[in-house]
């Protein structure tokens, strides 16, 4: 896990370094990100369906909260022009568990293989649900649907020539 540990430690030598220059800073933490790709490579978590559509013969028993990468960039304006400094904003995203994910992208992509069983022959985690009062305070909407995030991020792999389906 080197780059949930990576981004742990980035964002404590950020707030050592704000506190010391006395810097203001609001930092904004999503689950699992989607959507169109900017960069020209993968990220952790465009890997994540990477590799649950590439063969995968099980999936995950986890719960994850995404988000649009478009509604991320909108939340770090918001917070920029209305949040209190010195925040962590968590999202709180669509919440669901990964073999809702692939229902969803086997519904949009039906030639796609996608795993039908769990790696663990135990009950599917539970859902569960966050507070949405502080995103809701600052403005912050998750307005585009999950649906429409993993549509985007599938054609923006098969753009970029990392995906073929």
């Amino acid at each position: 896990m080197w780059y949930a540990a990576s981004k742990t430690r980035a964002e404590k030598v950020a707030w050592e370094f704000a506190k010391e220059n006395g810097i203001d800073l609001i930092t904004i933490h999503p689950g699992v990100t989607l959507g169109p790709l900017l960069q020209p490579t993968m990220n952790d978590s465009v890997n994540l369906i990477m590799n649950l559509t590439n063969g995968a013969e099980t999936f995950p028993n986890k719960v994850y909260s995404y988000h649009d990468v478009r509604d991320v960039a909108s939340a770090h304006i918001q917070a920029y022009e209305a949040g209190s400094v010195g925040r962590r904003y968590f999202l709180s995203g669509y919440i669901a568990h990964i073999s809702e994910l692939l229902k969803i992208l086997q519904q949009l992509y039906p030639t796609i293989t996608i795993p039908q069983r769990c790696e663990i022959d135990e009950p599917l985690m539970q859902t569960y649900q966050v507070s949405n009062l502080i995103e809701k305070s600052l403005g912050i909407l998750h307005s585009i649907p999950l649906e429409v995030s993993l549509r985007d991020t599938v054609e923006s792999l098969k753009e970029k020539g990392l995906y073929s389906i």
